[in-house]
């Protein structure tokens, strides 16, 4: 049995999506995973991702906003 942990719930203000950040782990140990649920209307989008692509993407979306927000 996969233990799943919600850490965040967003929605996005122009789109109305719903996403959920959870944390994915395992009954047989290993490498928990992050999984992003993306809402739209009726249809999911999910997808498992491991803590170093998660790094990347988190620095990916942080370095984004702080352009935006410096220009």
């Amino acid at each position: 049995m996969t233990r799943i942990q919600s850490l965040a719930k967003l929605r996005v203000p122009l789109g109305g999506q719903e996403i959920e950040l959870q944390q994915l782990d395992f009954e047989g140990g290993g490498m928990s995973l992050l999984r992003t649920r993306i809402r739209e209307q009726s249809r999911f989008t999910v997808f498992d991702v491991d803590p170093a692509t998660a790094r990347a993407w988190g620095e990916a979306l942080l370095a984004w906003a702080q352009a935006q927000a410096a220009g």
